[in-house]
């Protein structure tokens, strides 16, 4: 967005005439380099960037999408690397990761933008690999960040410790697997949107992280929406357009 900002700003003071800040404009809606198409208008109409899947791709399709996006943005966000995608992709492209979560960062975090803040929790230590995934999205844009893990309903008592937290979030994130009893819980005590993730946690009858899913769509609590299976990116990106839009008002 900054780019386009500094473009009008330019035509405003007459260091560019409006023919050329149009031409600019007309180059910028996407890319295309063969194997991808590169959405560079993604930021001007959704205020956030594109971001980069990694599953699937190989380091160098990753380190060339990455230099095109770099020429108009100054930090890049890959979601699900492995660990072997990770260390091959170091040797063409310098960049944060943070192993486990299958998260890349090109650049640095951001100082938080926002006052609201989003608190992660999750039902177990098991869930952390997802939920961090959600809360590093979460502050790779601008959003402040409070974490809770292993706060889960085997233990109530450790969730009702942090009531503080939960009830002071603009949006929680509530991550967990096995019967996802967890996002149900903090639906019925926080005041604030709760958007549910399951996760592949869990025991044979747990069906892959399919039983949490079916309980957190079946909620009995409200304002309570559910992502799919361990999409902690999805979760972290919502809960920024949710906790950005309330401040917006």
């Amino acid at each position: 967005m900054n780019d386009y900002k500094k473009l009008l700003e330019g035509v405003k003071e007459g260091s560019i005439s409006i023919e050329d800040a149009l031409l600019e404009i007309k180059k910028k809606p996407f890319e295309d380099i063969g194997f991808a198409k590169i959405d560079h208008h993604r930021s001007l109409r959704q205020g956030a960037g594109e971001v980069i899947y990694g599953a699937g791709k190989t380091p160098e399709q990753i380190a060339e999408i990455s230099k095109r996006l770099l020429e108009r943005s100054e930090r890049i966000l890959i979601t699900r690397l492995d660990d072997k995608q990770a260390k091959d992709l170091s040797e063409c492209l310098e960049f944060t990761y943070f192993p486990g979560t299958g998260i890349g960062i090109v650049g640095s975090l951001p100082e938080p933008t926002t006052q609201g803040v989003i608190v992660v929790a999750t039902g177990g230590t098991s869930d952390i690999p997802v939920a961090e995934e959600a809360a590093l999205t979460a502050e790779f844009y601008g959003n402040r960040v409070t974490r809770l893990y292993d706060v889960g309903v085997a233990g109530l008592h450790r969730t009702l410790s942090h009531l503080d937290e939960l009830m002071s979030a603009s949006v929680v994130i509530a991550i967990a697997g096995m019967e996802g009893a967890l996002a149900s819980v903090l639906g019925g005590l926080c005041d604030s949107p709760v958007i549910a993730v399951p996760t592949s946690v869990g025991y044979g009858a747990s069906f892959g992280g399919l039983s949490a899913l079916l309980s957190m769509l079946n909620s009995c609590a409200s304002g309570v929406s559910v992502v799919n299976i361990d999409n902690g990116f999805g979760a972290g990106y919502l809960a920024s357009m949710i906790n950005k839009k309330g401040e917006n008002r």
